[in-house]
This record gives structure tokens, sequence and C-alpha cells, in this order.
């Protein structure tokens, strides 16, 4: 399995993860604050140009119904445009309750506030890609 690179796309900062080179295990990266969705695009096209990734996955925030909402049509044209920008895989993944297990997760852990509002994004996307790759990861024969 190729190495995916992760995106958490909010509305004012980027979390970003990224796979180690076989495709098992995703880790967070980093957090981009953003000013414009050009802006983002611009810095996760340089992440992933640097990164050795092959594909892209970018987190889809589905409604608890399913249903499709702005954020997930922003982050449906997110994805087409770095498809377009790097002519690679990108993949959307659903990536509900994400930032919810990613703050209780950091609560559980002690991290304060300020803490979680800086680094939840980028476990956010962490916790999102390591979804998609045991989705898409066979196991080997015993």
């Amino acid at each position: 399995m190729p190495r995916w690179l992760g995106i958490d796309l909010g509305e004012k900062r980027v979390g970003i993860a990224i796979s180690d080179p076989d495709g098992f295990l995703a880790s967070a990266r980093e957090v981009c604050e953003l000013k414009n969705p050009n802006e983002a695009l611009n810095r996760v096209t340089e992440i992933f140009r640097a990164s050795g990734a092959t594909g892209v996955v970018v987190g889809l925030p589905l409604n608890m119904d399913g249903s499709r909402g702005p954020a997930a049509q922003k982050a449906t044209q997110f994805a087409e445009d770095l498809k377009t920008r790097l002519n690679v895989p990108v993949k959307l993944w659903d990536e509900r309750l994400t930032t919810k297990t990613a703050h209780d997760v950091m609560i559980q852990g002690g991290a304060r506030r300020e803490k979680r509002r800086v680094t939840v994004d980028k476990l956010a996307a962490q916790l999102m890609l390591q979804s998609f790759l045991d989705a898409h990861t066979a196991l080997p024969p015993l």
C-alpha cells in the first residue's frame, strides 16, 4: 500500500497526518493555520510534495444522518482541487466524530485546553487516516 497524507480540513486550521511508507500506521504531522482556502491548498501541496506520499485522504465531515452539508461540500471541492493540482489519487473518507474522539483522548491524557485547541486537528487527521488505512489494509495470512 502506498504512503498516504491525511487531511482534516477545518474552518481555521488544517490537521495533517502521514502514514508510514508501508501504509499501515498513521502519525500526526502538523496543524496549519488558515487565512483562506487557496492558502490551505498551497500548503497541503507543499507538504505533499515534500512527504514522499503517493496519495491523499481528505476527511469528509458528513452529518450524523450521512447527508452532506456545507462542510462536506467544501471538503469535496478541496479534494477535487488537490486531485487536479497533484494528479495523484485523492480519496474522501468519513471523518464523523474524529474531532470529538481526539478531544476525548487528549482530555483523558490530561492535556490542558490550550494544548487541545492547538493540536486536536492533527490528532483528528491521524484518527481519520488510520481508519482509512485499517479499512484498506489486508491482513497477512497466519
